[in-house]
């Protein structure tokens, strides 16, 4: 189950910016989750929780906002949503050479609240699979 190395991964990533912003304890962390990145929201929630205890996020909320996923025809320039699974020929005129996944492969960390407020983690890296 990669949902508890994902869950572990953030919560080493969490805990260690709350520590550097002298935080004794993280109070929510919100996560977005794209539709095609492979991870079950119950499972990691589940996984959140286990991977929390003994840390500075123990009794921490997991929020997962869902990204859907959506291509774009370089072709055309038709925008759609890929649904599940994902259909990546271009609605507007058959194509499947040009087109880009611009959303749905998300995984990264939106926001983090901790004792003292809420604190934005910068999110231009995603969540590493692997510990």
């Amino acid at each position: 189950m990669h949902e508890m190395s994902i869950a572990m991964s953030v919560v080493d990533q969490v805990e260690h910016a709350a520590r550097d912003g002298g935080a004794h304890a993280v109070r929510e962390v919100r996560l977005q989750v794209g539709a095609l990145a492979g991870v079950v929201p119950d499972a990691l929630a589940f996984c959140f929780e286990l991977a929390c205890t003994g840390t500075l996020l123990e009794g921490a909320a997991l929020v997962t906002t869902p990204v859907p996923a959506r291509a774009h025809c370089t072709g055309c320039s038709t925008d759609w949503a890929v649904g599940m699974p994902p259909d990546l020929c271009c609605p507007g005129c058959g194509s499947a050479t040009g087109t880009e996944l611009r959303s749905g492969r998300e995984l990264r960390i939106e926001s983090v609240t901790w004792d003292d407020g809420p604190v934005c983690v910068p999110a231009g890296e995603p969540i590493p699979e692997e510990r």
